[in-house]
């Protein structure tokens, strides 16, 4: 097997393990402070240690876990959702009025980074979880729509995409039934790549407050609350940290290796 899809895999599974397991179990909860115990190195009961309010640092990385990975599913599906099919009706309709203000609507929407986007939500509706995931959803959606685009316009040239014309097909239904089973794979791939992105992305918008609110863990809000804490207790700031560094670089690996490994041509030359 792949090393990158094995060594990926098992960094990600490990992270939806952990994510999984707190909506049953944590070692102690979350949502109790005991300030006696703040700032406890790891070891003993507590076995990352302890935060400034004397929560056990290991419940809240497995419910930050959750956390991430919900608003990274959430925005990535928003953008497989609603970009896909929008790339796919721009190559479908590939050189009109109507390609051209899809594609121009996209480049309207990258010009403004999803930071941007989660600041300017924010100060109409608040910070939330919810609007995190809408303002990074927002920016994928123009990722899938010129990557589905891109990846359709030479399968419309193939000839079976020309005999299913010739049958009477319509325009959508080719790109229903021949279009997307052909870039799936390639979605596919994106999907992960994007998924990390998503993880990052919340992680910064909790950081800075515009994210996921207490009394709701969030690695990123981990990372905000231990910033003055480094020099007398660093693991607070290593652990979320050292977290969202092995969750995005599993994340990445795995699409590296889900690329080898289902790009036809790369297999080719391999053998």
């Amino acid at each position: 097997m792949n090393r990158n899809i094995l060594l990926g895999g098992t960094l990600s599974l490990l992270f939806l393990g952990l994510a999984a397991l707190s909506f049953f179990w944590t070692p102690f909860d979350v949502t109790r402070l005991d300030i006696p115990d703040k700032l406890q190195p790891p070891g003993g009961d507590h076995l990352l240690g302890t935060d400034h309010f004397g929560r056990d640092i290991l419940s809240m990385i497995m419910m930050g876990a959750r956390t991430s990975i919900a608003v990274a599913v959430l925005a990535v599906g928003i953008g497989i959702a609603v970009g896909v099919p929008l790339g796919l009706l721009a190559a479908a309709r590939r050189g009109t009025l109507l390609d051209e203000v899809i594609m121009r609507g996209n480049d309207l929407v990258f010009a403004f980074p999803s930071l941007v986007i989660a600041i300017l939500i924010t100060a109409v509706f608040g910070a939330s979880a919810v609007n995190a995931i809408i303002a990074i959803g927002i920016f994928n959606i123009p990722v899938f729509a010129r990557l589905a685009r891109g990846a359709a316009l030479p399968i419309w040239e193939r000839d079976f995409i020309l005999a299913a014309r010739v049958f009477g097909k319509s325009r959508l239904r080719i790109s229903y039934e021949h279009i997307l089973p052909n870039i799936t794979n390639l979605m596919i791939v994106q999907g992960t790549i994007q998924f990390s992105l998503g993880i990052l992305a919340e992680a910064a918008l909790s950081y800075i407050g515009l994210g996921a609110q207490p009394p709701t863990a969030s690695w990123g809000r981990m990372l905000a609350d231990a910033q003055t804490l480094t020099a007398i207790a660093p693991h607070v700031a290593l652990v979320p940290g050292l977290a969202i560094v092995l969750m995005v670089l599993g994340l990445n690996l795995l699409g590296d290796g889900l690329r080898d490994w289902l790009d036809p041509r790369i297999r080719v030359q391999r053998v």
